[in-house]
């Protein structure tokens, strides 16, 4: 590989990293030679994710770790520290939406859960923060480092019934602009943030809406294929390459960019 685009020997903490898109991230960066700390909640998805990520001779550790909790990542950030000395990127994945904060199609927004819509802004906004606050702060003493959050198309115009996801999605995004600001003003030019937006993939979190019982599209898929350019719904392995080139020197001078990877739809007005 061009090593304007390496992350080799780079140590890389991804929190979520047993759910989908954080596997798929991992499994990118290992193959890249990136040293994984693979972060989440649940310990037997983490045990999965790490004997896959060490399979093939991949440098990979699992730690429990609770994104909403800062005292518990501080304890995993000096685990970090002991066993390999620094930390050059942090991938905030965890984060997505939840069914009960999701309104259904009769209800309105007056009558949402309001412990729903603290859960799902919490988990996705300080999800993002205290994680960021907690390693960033290692990348600030080493005047290094570069930090992935994950944004949403949710984020740019309204989509209908995710009024806590998108809530929390656009404050990421803003998020994203302040703390490149901060880091860069305060910390030089070595940490970079950013952020990528994507469009719309089928998952655990999201099949219900976009694919009926039968295998069908939903009514909500086809009003996103309409708005999406290239016509399809993306694969998840399709992020992989833009996290791995925004965390790689070949972005030296990127910093503050929220990404979009939707298929266009983003750009497109619908006409």
């Amino acid at each position: 590989m061009n090593e304007q685009f390496s992350i080799k020997g780079k140590v890389a903490v991804i929190t979520g990293a047993g759910g989908v898109l954080g596997g798929s991230i991992a499994k990118s960066f290992v193959d890249a030679g990136a040293k994984i700390v693979a972060l989440d909640i649940r310990q037997e998805q983490l045990d999965v994710r790490i004997a896959e990520l060490t399979a093939n001779g991949g440098e990979a550790i699992g730690i429990i770790g609770n994104v909403l909790d800062i005292e518990n990542l501080e304890k995993v950030a000096k685990e970090i520290i002991s066993k390999w000395g620094q930390i050059d990127i942090l991938l905030n994945i965890a984060g997505g939406n939840m069914p009960g904060a999701t309104l259904n199609p009769d209800q309105d927004f007056y009558n949402m859960k309001i412990s729903d819509w603290e859960k799902v802004t919490s988990l996705n906004m300080n999800g993002t923060v205290y994680p960021s606050m907690v390693f960033g702060k290692i990348m600030a003493q080493q005047k290094s480092g570069c930090i992935i959050n994950v944004s949403s198309m949710a984020a740019y115009s309204a989509i209908t019934r995710v009024p806590g996801y998108s809530a929390a999605k656009t404050a990421v995004s803003n998020f994203t602009q302040w703390l490149a600001t901060e880091m860069a003003l305060k910390y030089g030019d070595g940490i970079r943030v950013n952020a990528i937006a994507p469009g719309f993939f089928i998952g655990d979190q999201n099949r219900a809406v976009l694919i009926n019982p039968d295998g069908s599209l939903t009514d909500r898929s086809k009003k996103v294929l309409d708005k999406t350019p290239m016509g399809r719904f993306g694969d998840i392995t399709e992020l992989n390459g833009a996290v791995q080139f925004l965390c790689s020197p070949a972005a030296s001078f990127i910093t503050g960019v929220v990404l979009p990877i939707d298929g266009g739809f983003s750009a497109f007005s619908g006409v």
